[in-house]
């Protein structure tokens, strides 16, 4: 277990009209976003529960095997994979989890150990790292978004395959295909845990990643989601593929009691194919993922 101040701040609010499938747990050392993924309109899931159990189900599964090996002895991708592996066990005992419309979820994940913090991707969720420059560095799976403009019926069939996109349901398999990285906690201030309903102030609306860092540790993540939902409200329904509002979670993780940071920097991408390192700490990626690493001038504006 770490000695390093960790403290965490959460917010997660539903899609106006409609009932939570995002969840967020923390822990001593941890903090994890799941989110449930909408089921197909109108298609026989061959599952008698809803995404909200299987939300549910994983997040208690992976927070137990977090809370119960404090040292950080297993990997990330193993706990993940035991945690689907026992809820595919529960699970399959009344459902048919060759369904490709089975409920399913993506989830980011950041765990603090000794000196290192370690995170895990899985599906269109994000982790963003703030490090004492003032660069930020986030880890989005975009495997889904290469495939989003398929019709539903086509895209089901890529999911858990090579060569399409991954998340956390009945194949524990996909756990093995999550991006994870470490980073020296000394090199970080603070992170951020997103669903995409809050990513998206940055994917849809023209917001940088430090600038969205900076609107968390101002005015924490309650704004920041009234931020995306007044954004949503501005935009004609239609503007952007996917849905128009969204379940939003936001935690804002903190490595330190002092606030003062230096946010100069520059601006990088690192493409599938790179080692995916930035400033002393790994990220590991699989083809057709990407991380990307953004500081400003202070105007808003990445700077090469």
């Amino acid at each position: 277990m770490s000695t390093v101040p960790f403290s965490t701040e959460a917010a997660s609010v539903p899609s106006p009209g409609g009932a939570n499938e995002d969840l967020v747990l923390t822990g001593p050392h941890f903090a994890l976003v799941i989110d449930g993924a909408t089921a197909e309109p109108g298609a026989s899931t061959g599952c008698g529960h809803d995404v909200r159990w299987l939300v549910a189900e994983v997040g208690t599964r992976l927070a137990r095997g977090l809370l119960h090996d404090p040292d950080a002895r297993q990997p990330l991708r193993e706990l993940l994979h035991d945690a689907l592996t026992d809820l595919a066990t529960e699970h399959g005992r009344t459902c048919d989890l060759d369904n490709p419309c089975s409920p399913t979820a993506t989830l980011a994940l950041l765990r603090l150990t000794g000196d290192t913090v370690e995170h895990l991707v899985l599906g269109d969720s994000t982790v963003a790292l703030r490090e004492h420059s003032g660069a930020v560095h986030a880890v989005t799976d975009d495997r889904l978004e290469r495939l989003i403009h398929l019709p539903w019926a086509e895209l089901r069939r890529h999911r858990n395959r090579p060569g399409g996109f991954w998340v956390a349901g009945p194949r524990p398999e996909a756990a093995r295909q999550a991006l994870v990285g470490r980073h020296p906690v000394a090199s970080l201030s603070a992170a951020a845990l997103l669903t995409d309903g809050a990513a998206r102030l940055v994917e849809r609306y023209d917001c940088s990643w430090p600038d969205l860092l900076d609107l968390l540790e101002a005015e924490g993540p309650v704004q920041l989601v009234e931020r995306v939902r007044t954004a949503e409200l501005r935009t004609a329904p239609g503007r952007f593929p996917g849905k128009h509002q969204d379940d939003a979670t936001a935690v804002l993780c903190r490595f330190e009691r002092d606030d003062r940071y230096h946010r100069t920097g520059d601006h990088a991408r690192a493409e599938s194919g790179s080692d995916g390192r930035a400033d002393g700490g790994e990220t590991v990626t699989e083809p057709g993922t990407r991380t990307s690493a953004t500081a400003t001038d202070g105007s808003g504006r990445g700077t090469e």
